[in-house]
């Protein structure tokens, strides 16, 4: 279990990203609004800027004031073997999830 700093001592599991977005595309608005619907939107911005917005494999939606790039550069530090993608495939090997 590896725990990802997201901003303002606020973490992740790494296993858990399915994905990091940047804000400033209409889908990830529409993203964040569907979300924020369902009661799956975790804001950890402290009213700062949004700046990226993390997809977890439990179709939780996490804001962040942390820039994509700097997220995945602390990524590529815990791991440093894996790209962001290769995260999610690896777990779904581990627990042999083919769907």
């Amino acid at each position: 279990m590896q725990l990802l700093n997201i901003g303002f001592g606020n973490t992740v599991m790494v296993n858990r990203i399915i994905a990091v977005i940047n804000t400033g595309s209409s889908p990830a608005r529409k993203l964040k609004d569907v979300a924020k619907k369902a009661g799956k939107l975790i804001d950890v911005t402290e009213g700062r800027r949004t700046r990226s917005i993390l997809v977890m494999d439990s179709n939780h939606v996490v804001l962040s004031s942390v820039q994509p790039d700097t997220i995945n550069q602390r990524m590529q530090a815990l791991e440093p073997q894996y790209h962001l993608g290769e995260y999610f495939a690896k777990e779904r090997e581990l627990t042999g999830d083919n769907s």
